[in-house]
């Protein structure tokens, strides 16, 4: 096997996902018998921009919170109504009570499409 340069090495790292790069991780550990703390402050030496998306992607359940439902109330309320199961009364409670949370525990895709129809209906919204 051909030993790789540094450079070369750096280049490979780039071209991994996130998941892939943790599974060469754990690999490396095992390979080794080296605890996550040498590897992990190599990687972020090799590859500093690749680990600081890692903390984000790590959580996977988010809450939207409803922080002001804004200037279109109505439209809002429609909003909720769509994300939610509730119906017109409680969605209104539920927009009117604001800053609440409207979604729980929701996929990284559904939170932000959530947030998206959301602020697109005149609401501030947040992530959790």
């Amino acid at each position: 096997m051909a030993k790789l340069t540094t450079d070369e090495l750096i280049e490979a790292f780039k071209e991994l996902s996130l998941i892939e790069l943790s599974e060469f991780v754990k690999a490396f550990e095992e390979t080794f018998d080296v605890t996550a703390a040498a590897p992990a402050a190599a990687v972020v030496a090799a590859a500093p921009g690749a680990v600081a998306p890692a903390a984000e992607e790590e959580k996977t359940e988010f809450d939207v919170i409803l922080e002001s439902a804004g200037d279109k109330k109505i439209q809002v309320i429609k909003e909720v109504r769509a994300l939610t199961s509730l119906g017109l009364k409680e969605a209104k409670d539920l927009v009117e009570a604001a800053p609440k949370a409207i979604l729980e525990g929701a996929a990284k895709d559904a939170a932000e499409k959530a947030k998206a129809q959301l602020e697109g209906a005149g609401a501030t919204v947040t992530l959790k």
